[in-house]
C-alpha cells in the first residue's frame, strides 16, 4: 500500500454558521483537522451532521464565517476529495456491475472516457479486495444486499485515492463484521496519509477517531473522543447516558436517562 507524503494543508472552520440559504442549522462551528487526522461527527438525525459534511465538500455554501479545505474554499479541490453520501440512486437507474461502480473512483483522474492503465486496474482490484467484494465484481449492483452495496461504494471511495475522505453514515447498513472491516480500513487510510471526516451514530467508531464533534443543532463539544464522549455530553446530544463497564473503560451499555425533561 502506497503511503503519501503528508499534506501541508488541512480543514479549518472559524466561526462557521452552516445551513440552507438563510436558515442556520448549526451556528459557530470551530475546528481544525490536521493532516492524517480523523474527525467523527456524532448526533441524531437532523442534528447538522450531513449539513456540515455538505459544507465541507462544497455542496452547501457557508452562511457565515470561514472554512478552508485543503488550502482552498470548499469545492475547489475535487481531485483530492472523496465523498460518500447516504443515498445512491445510480445503481438502480443504470445496469451497473460492481466493477463499474468501483471504477468510477478513477474517473476524476481519467475522465468519463479515459483509458484505464495497469496501475488503475491494480487500484480498482485492490479496492474491491480490501472491501471483500472482489468475488462480486461481475454482479449487478441492484441485486446485492444493502450491506454488500455499501461495501461496493466504499471500494469506490478507496479507488479514488483521495487526500480527504468524507463519509455520511458509512456503517449504517453493515453487520458486525462489516463494521470491524470498515474500522480497519479507516486506520489504513490514515496511515496512507488521508484525512477523514465521518458522520456517525456509532459511539465506538467516534471514540476511535482523533477528534469527535457532538452536534445537536449546536456544537455540544469538540475534541479528543476520550475527553468529550462523557455521559453529560451524550445526554445533551442524544438524551441518553453511556455507562462504562469493566476495567478497560470501553464503550458499554447505552441507557436512556430517567427523570429528565
Amino acid at each position: 500500500m502506497d503511503v503519501k507524503p503528508p499534506l501541508t494543508s488541512c480543514v479549518i472552520a472559524r466561526d462557521l454558521d452552516i445551513g440552507y440559504q438563510t436558515q442556520v442549522v448549526v451556528p459557530q462551528v470551530n475546528f481544525e483537522l490536521t493532516c492524517g487526522q480523523s474527525l467523527a461527527l456524532v448526533g441524531i438525525n437532523g442534528s447538522g451532521k450531513t449539513t456540515l459534511l455538505k459544507t465541507i465538500v462544497g455542496l452547501l455554501p457557508p452562511i457565515k464565517g470561514e472554512i478552508i479545505v485543503l488550502g482552498n474554499p470548499p469545492g475547489k479541490n475535487p481531485y483530492q476529495l472523496a465523498y460518500l453520501s447516504q443515498f445512491h440512486d445510480a445503481g438502480f437507474i443504470l445496469p451497473l456491475r460492481v466493477r463499474d461502480v468501483v471504477q468510477m473512483g478513477r474517473f476524476t483522474d481519467k475522465g468519463l472516457f479515459g483509458r484505464m492503465t495497469s496501475q488503475d486496474e491494480q487500484i480498482i482490484a485492490s479496492s474491491m479486495q480490501r472491501m471483500g467484494v472482489e468475488d462480486l465484481r461481475d454482479s449487478p449492483l441492484r441485486l446485492l444486499s444493502g450491506g454488500q452495496q455499501q461495501r461496493v461504494y466504499m471500494a469506490q471511495v478507496l479507488a479514488r485515492r483521495a487526500d480527504l475522505i468524507v463519509l455520511d453514515e458509512p456503517t449504517s447498513s453493515l453487520d458486525a463484521a462489516g463494521r470491524e472491516l470498515f474500522s480497519q480500513i479507516l486506520k489504513e487510510e490514515q496511515i496512507r496519509g488521508a484525512m477523514l471526516v465521518v458522520a456517525t451514530h456509532d459511539i465506538q467508531l467516534a471514540s476511535e477517531c482523533d477528534q469527535a464533534m457532538l452536534l445537536a443543532h449546536a456544537v455540544v463539544a469538540v475534541g479528543p473522543g476520550s475527553e468529550i464522549l462523557t455521559p453529560e455530553a451524550l445526554l445533551k446530544t442524544f438524551g441518553i447516558v453511556l455507562l462504562y463497564q469493566g476495567e478497560d473503560k470501553g464503550v458499554g451499555i447505552v441507557e436512556r436517562e430517567h427523570g429528565h425533561n
